[in-house]
C-alpha cells in the first residue's frame, strides 16, 4: 500500500471518527470536512512528512478530543475556531490567527465558535511517515 493511499485511508477514518465525535458532543451535525491538499516527505528530515490540509466547520460543530503524534501549526481561513490544548486554557481564534500544538499534545477542544457561521481552518503538520493523523482520546 502506497503513502498516499495510507494518507487517504487515515483521513477517511478520520472523517469518520470525527463524525462520531460531533454526535458524541451533541452539536447534532455531521462530521466536519477534511480535506488533504498536499503531502510531501521530508527529504532533509529522513523519516518525516509534512502535510497540508483544511477542516471546515458547520455552524456549532466540534471534533472529537485528539492528539497528535506530529507538531500541527493551525491558521483560521474563515470564521472563528475555539481550541483547548493540553492544560491550557479554550481560547477562541479569529481569522488570520494562528496556534501551534506539540508533537503528542492532547487537543481536548476544537470546534467552530458559532452556531450560525461555518469556520474554516488551514492546518499543517509534520509527522513521522508511518503515523496517524490523529488519536482519539480515550473518554
Amino acid at each position: 500500500m502506497n503513502t498516499r493511499h495510507l494518507i487517504t485511508v487515515s483521513l477517511v477514518s478520520l472523517s469518520l471518527l470525527a463524525g462520531w465525535g460531533a454526535n458524541a458532543h451533541d452539536t447534532g451535525s455531521a462530521s466536519e470536512k477534511i480535506t488533504l491538499l498536499d503531502q510531501q516527505p521530508m527529504l532533509n528530515a529522513p523519516g518525516l512528512k509534512a502535510m497540508v490540509l483544511t477542516v471546515e466547520y458547520a455552524p456549532g460543530q466540534a471534533s472529537i478530543a485528539h492528539s497528535h503524534t506530529g507538531s500541527t501549526f493551525a491558521y483560521v481561513l474563515e470564521g472563528e475556531v475555539v481550541s483547548q490544548v493540553n492544560d491550557g486554557k479554550a481560547i477562541t481564534y479569529k481569522q488570520g490567527e494562528t496556534w501551534y500544538e506539540p508533537a503528542g499534545s492532547k487537543h481536548y477542544v476544537s470546534k467552530n465558535a458559532s452556531t450560525s457561521k461555518p469556520a474554516k481552518i488551514l492546518v499543517y503538520m509534520l509527522l513521522g511517515d508511518q503515523d496517524k493523523v490523529l488519536e482519539p482520546l480515550a473518554k
